[in-house]
């Protein structure tokens, strides 16, 4: 949750470089430290069920990869697409609807480089017949592999940099041969440092950097008495091992900040007691947001785990000393999550978990970028899934809102984080689109995308949802009237899953939804009509 560094060589990129395209083919082969009638909450969304995606068990999904990923399947693609001879295809996911359209996410590489920045989505209908393409760039590759590099940056001195490697960057202007390194060690608060750098090979400029660590019967803290997923071994002792939901781990780091810490075990099956002096108090929370954000997407997308696979994270609680903040890491696999200043505030309330976990979601799916528009993307992806994991599970003690980290009190003074009802009431987020909005941090910028699903869902203006009050204001004066939580998250996450790619910034989001929408509700549905008018609302127009 904690806000990276960001630097890019280019501006905002123009929508017909940056756009996620809708191609006709024929048929072939870390929470941050710094006029339409509303559906009731909680309702499951009504609506052409066939675009909705499928719930599939782990091997199903597999079954699915496995058949995009065979090298035949993926040559005949890389010819139906016009690749060049240089080009190769590699499968990311796979999301397959109830009426039988399949959407393969590719990565790209170009004489086996990897390309960032080049991956794109193919969407066949059931017969096998290609619907459209969504490319995170129309741009050509025609890069010399083979010339030598007038610059190569050293290797970082920090513990875990890697090695630079060769890549394709294709998030430019141009397709450019670059150098990635990653730079290791960790940052000045405590957090792992993962530090992606990209810079041009013949000229040394920097082209990107971005941050790869995304800063995020027991009694809890925030969520009163709830039920754990445990396992017991043969000797009657408990741990956090939730069997039923992929073998998720709750581990104590012990206050420590490097390896995986220890698993929590108990010789009886009741953890913590609801104050953050017992260690098992943080693990309980932690471990049941883990829980509830697995069975939100499972019973309301059909997601098995964050992957698809049914693989579940590890989680980490009791990171650092005093350490304010919680992230999740693509190279642990893994939610951590610190016990906030004086160790009296862990940051492991529900909204909290479900945020670090949606991050590995997004890591999964569209792969967000996480710097300029696709950072503030990625970070309000994990708000707004946050806000929908707490209005599915309704708890009496902690109340659904759409504000972020109302309980853990981050800054002291008794406020939310965050605010998607007008998000520039934390001082710094953004409520609109404006130009420049992707060089503001990814936990500013994101402001636009919470701001339009808070309106996309709820509406405009004044109201009270579950006790809490909101006035929900409009770039163009516009009223509306909101479509539900519910509809709202199941265009984001099939816009997210099936439409966004890694450069995808608000004017390709604003498509991506109004597509998902079309695809779920009708193309002249009154969803369709209520996405367009959210974003109008928040100055992203079409």
């Amino acid at each position: 949750m904690t806000t990276p560094s960001t630097r890019t060589s280019t501006s905002r990129r123009t929508r017909s470089r940056r756009r996620a395209t809708a191609v006709a083919l024929a048929a072939g082969a870390a929470l941050l430290v710094a006029g339409l009638g509303a559906a009731p909450v909680g309702a499951a969304p009504p609506g052409p069920p066939g675009a909705a995606p499928a719930a599939l068990s782990p091997g199903a999904y597999l079954d699915l990869v496995r058949a995009a990923d065979a090298p035949e399947a993926k040559r005949a693609t890389a010819r139906e697409l016009g690749l060049g001879a240089k080009e190769a295809l590699e499968v990311r996911s796979v999301v397959k609807n109830n009426n039988g359209d399949v959407h393969v996410r590719y990565e790209r590489t170009y004489a086996g480089l990897p390309v960032i920045g080049g991956d794109l989505v193919v969407h066949r209908k059931k017969d096998g017949t290609t619907k459209r393409v969504t490319r995170a760039t129309d741009a050509g590759i025609a890069v010399n592999t083979d010339a030598p590099a007038a610059h190569r940056p050293a290797r970082a001195a920090a513990k875990g940099s890697t090695e630079p490697r060769k890549v394709v960057w294709a998030g430019g202007e141009q397709p450019v041969l670059a150098w990635q390194r990653v730079v290791g060690g960790t940052q000045p608060d405590g957090t792992p440092n993962r530090l992606h750098q990209l810079t041009d090979a013949r000229t040394g400029e920097t082209l990107l950097e971005y941050q790869g660590v995304h800063k995020g019967t027991g009694h809890s803290m925030y969520s009163g008495e709830v039920k754990l997923g445990t396992t017991a071994d043969k000797g009657r002792r408990y741990s956090l091992v939730d069997a039923a939901r992929g073998g998720a781990r709750t581990h104590d780091m012990n206050n420590g900040q490097s390896g995986q810490g220890t698993l929590l075990t108990s010789r009886r099956d009741v953890w913590g007691d609801g104050t953050p002096g017992n260690r098992e108090t943080a693990a309980v929370d932690a471990h049941h947001g883990a829980a509830v954000t697995w069975d939100y997407f499972r019973d309301v997308h059909g997601r098995q785990g964050i992957r698809g696979d049914g693989e579940a994270a590890l989680t980490r609680v009791h990171y650092g000393n005093n350490y304010s903040n919680a992230f999740w890491s693509d190279g642990c696999f893994c939610m951590t999550y610190g016990d906030g200043a004086g160790n009296a505030k862990p940051l492991t309330s529900v909204d909290v978990a479900a945020h670090e976990m949606v991050h590995g979601l997004t890591s999964a799916t569209a792969g967000l970028i996480y710097a300029g528009e696709s950072g503030g993307l990625n970070e309000a992806t994990s708000d707004i899934f946050a806000a929908a994991v707490e209005f599915h599970v309704d708890s009496p003690v902690d109340r659904a809102d759409y504000h972020v980290g109302e309980l853990i009190d981050i800054r002291g003074d008794g406020k939310p984080l965050r605010y998607m009802d007008q998000p520039s009431r934390d001082g710094r987020s953004l409520d609109y689109w404006r130009p420049g909005a992707g060089n503001v941090g990814v936990h500013y910028s994101s402001g636009i995308g919470n701001h339009f699903f808070y309106l996309l869902a709820e509406g405009s203006g004044k109201k009270e949802i579950n006790g809490v009050s909101y006035d929900s204001p409009t770039y163009d004066g516009s009223e509306l009237a909101g479509i539900g939580i519910d509809k709202a998250a199941a265009i984001w996450f099939k816009a997210l899953t099936e439409q966004m790619t890694s450069t995808t910034d608000y004017q390709d989001a604003r498509r991506a939804t109004v597509t998902a929408a079309g695809d779920l509700y009708g193309a002249d549905s009154a969803e369709v009509r209520a996405v367009a008018a959210a974003w109008t609302a928040v100055n992203v127009t079409g």
